[in-house]
């Protein structure tokens, strides 16, 4: 099995190689074919590499650290919240609408968007 990971880790499949001994389980298991198999680590595969490109984009875009809107303090910003919330729906896009945040540096605006 480390014969393997190995192989995969030198050909640059980090993805493929993590999920390898769980891959092998459950197809031992379900007796998946091989197409099922190589399926699942391609998924695999994909996802990791989907992370790392955002940790990197991330880090590239010089960020202080993470934030989300569900550790945004609505009160500090001055921003009304119901109106933000709104907007995370998203659905201002459907309507084709667009968005504009206003205000001075360091309220917010970043963060929100």
């Amino acid at each position: 099995m480390h014969e393997v990971i190995d192989a995969l880790k030198a050909l640059g499949l980090h993805g493929m190689a993590s999920a390898w001994p769980e891959v092998l389980g459950t197809a031992r298991m379900k007796s998946l074919n091989h197409e099922a198999v190589l399926h699942q680590l391609i998924k695999a595969e994909t996802a990791q590499r989907e992370v790392r490109s955002m940790a990197y984009q991330m880090g590239a875009a010089r960020f202080p650290a993470h934030r989300d809107l569900a550790g945004f303090e609505f009160a500090q910003a001055n921003v009304d919240e119901a109106l933000v919330r709104s907007l995370h729906t998203a659905k201002f896009i459907e309507a084709a609408h667009n968005a504009v945040l206003i205000g001075g540096p360091g309220t917010g605006k970043t963060v929100v968007a």
